[in-house]
């Protein structure tokens, strides 16, 4: 399929997904969501990709919904949201976290919104030191989605996602890094380039255990200790059995470098 509001790039198994609205600051609409589903079906079912790496192209990230897909001439009923939401945006985020590799996410610029939501349902995120995060639903009259009240509070705790959700401020790379938000900021010259290394030497892991260790942890939110050590147990029976694995000791036991095939 050829797309129009997003590129695909393939490389050593690793993936690279590029928001390509720039004029738009690559903010999303229907299409974009209609291709976003379509190439991550592509990439769910390719067993040769092992990794995932997003941004966006020009000076912004993502800078969440297209309001001009949200305007309300005077008279017309308000559109459905909540429909939106359950059609475009929760697949989108429940299809990040769940995917069986390392999602990585670079944030170039902005994100705002969806957009900076869109970042934090990602693996592993890094950032330029000119990009910003805004919760900027609070400007508008709406609640934060996109799974920001679900990662905002377990990422930087409750009193900071709180200011962040109700004030709208725009909060620096540097600073999300400082707060835990997010795993490295890095000079803006230097992010494509280091988000490609690190997708690059994800792709060269165990793909089966990583997946069973983003499992493990986006479980353990919701369980007790004694539930989370019974997952552990059972995630690792299934890593045991992997070819990876024999050759993790294989490897070990002769002090080479592994060879992992993700399988």
């Amino acid at each position: 399929m050829s797309y129009q509001t997003i590129e695909l790039t393939t490389a050593a198994g690793v993936v690279t997904l590029t928001l390509n609205r720039p004029q738009r600051l690559n903010s999303c609409n229907a299409a974009m969501h209609a291709e976003l589903r379509d190439a991550l079906r592509g990439i769910e079912s390719d067993a040769a990709v092992r990794c995932l790496l997003i941004t966006g192209r020009g000076r912004a990230f993502c800078a969440g919904q297209d309001l001009d897909a949200r305007d309300i001439a005077p008279g017309e009923h308000a559109p459905d949201l909540g429909a939106s939401l359950e059609q475009h945006y929760n697949p989108l985020i429940r299809t990040l976290r769940s995917l069986q590799m390392p999602v990585v996410c670079a944030v170039n610029g902005v994100a705002a919104g969806a957009g900076a939501n869109l970042a934090l349902a990602c693996d592993i995120v890094l950032a330029g030191r000119s990009a910003s995060f805004i919760q900027a639903f609070c400007k508008l009259g709406l609640v934060p989605d996109s799974g920001g009240t679900w990662h905002l509070p377990r990422l930087i705790g409750h009193a900071r996602a709180m200011g962040l959700a109700l004030l709208g401020e725009r909060l620096p790379a540097e600073q999300a890094e400082q707060w835990g938000m997010i795993w490295k900021c890095v000079d803006d010259a230097q992010l494509m380039q280091e988000a490609q290394s690190l997708a690059q030497h994800l792709a060269a892991q165990p793909t089966r255990g990583l997946a069973l260790t983003k499992q493990a942890l986006n479980a353990t939110w919701h369980n007790s200790l004694a539930t989370q050590l019974d997952l552990e147990r059972d995630l690792q029976r299934q890593a045991g059995r992997t070819d990876d694995y024999r050759e993790g000791v294989a490897a070990f036991m002769a002090k080479r470098e592994p060879r992992f095939l993700g399988h």
